[in-house]
């Protein structure tokens, strides 16, 4: 029996919106499906004429402080994990609801492990970390208490950085590499929501380096 291989299934882009959170202040947490994305290295995280800077061309970044940049140069969530939440919360999710530049499809994205890299069309992506929720997001679905409720589940998608650039497609192959690095999505996101241990677990895999490693550091001291 043949097995379907690990693909994207769309590639999304969000223009600028306004909704109730931020306020006043344009986000492009709304993305909608489009025929190719184009990726890239942004460089660090910043604001530029008021917004952030995405990996993804024509992508809209509203809060530069705390979203792009090359560590969530692209954000992948898997359909799979939509077509769950579809269930649990009884409405239509489509392609792009959650945030998300590339919906996957027969690939368990919430198993990637920091370090791991994706071949996506002609890009060449890595694994970088979770995705924590935001009020934004939470504005978004528009769901009592979501920002815990995601970050409960602890199935929150991947946030990847451009190694090589390149055009990505609905239907291109997603070719994974990985790097036994250890730490996988979840304890990472459970070191950010404060769980010491998944913290200590996720300093000790050697995977984190630079702000990241020094914040969780800064985290298990202040908890000491």
């Amino acid at each position: 029996m043949a097995t379907s291989l690990p693909r994207v299934l769309s590639v999304n882009i969000g223009r600028p919106m306004l909704q109730r959170v931020p306020k006043g202040r344009p986000t492009g947490i709304g993305k909608t499906p489009v025929d190719v994305i184009h990726v890239s290295d942004p460089g660090p995280k910043r604001v530029v004429d008021g917004a952030g800077v995405s990996g993804v061309v024509g992508d809209h970044v509203g809060d530069g402080r705390h979203h792009g940049g090359s560590d969530q140069a692209v954000y992948a969530f898997a359909r799979e994990e939509l077509d769950q939440w579809e269930r649990e919360l009884g409405r239509e999710l489509p392609h792009g609801m959650f945030g998300e530049n590339l919906t996957t499809a027969e690939l368990d994205v919430d198993a990637a492990e920091v370090g791991d890299r994706w071949r996506v069309g002609s890009a060449l992506l890595e694994v970088r970390g979770p995705r924590v929720p935001c009020a934004t997001f939470a504005a978004r679905m528009g769901e009592r208490g979501w920002v815990k409720r995601f970050a409960a589940h602890g199935r929150s998608g991947a946030y990847l950085q451009v190694l090589e650039p390149g055009e990505i497609r609905p239907g291109d192959s997603i070719e994974v590499t990985p790097s036994g690095s250890g730490l996988t999505l979840p304890t990472y996101l459970r070191a950010w929501f404060g769980d010491m241990d998944a913290a200590r677990t996720a300093i000790g895999s050697g995977a984190l380096t630079g702000a990241r490693r020094t914040e969780l550091e800064r985290l298990i001291e202040r908890r000491l």
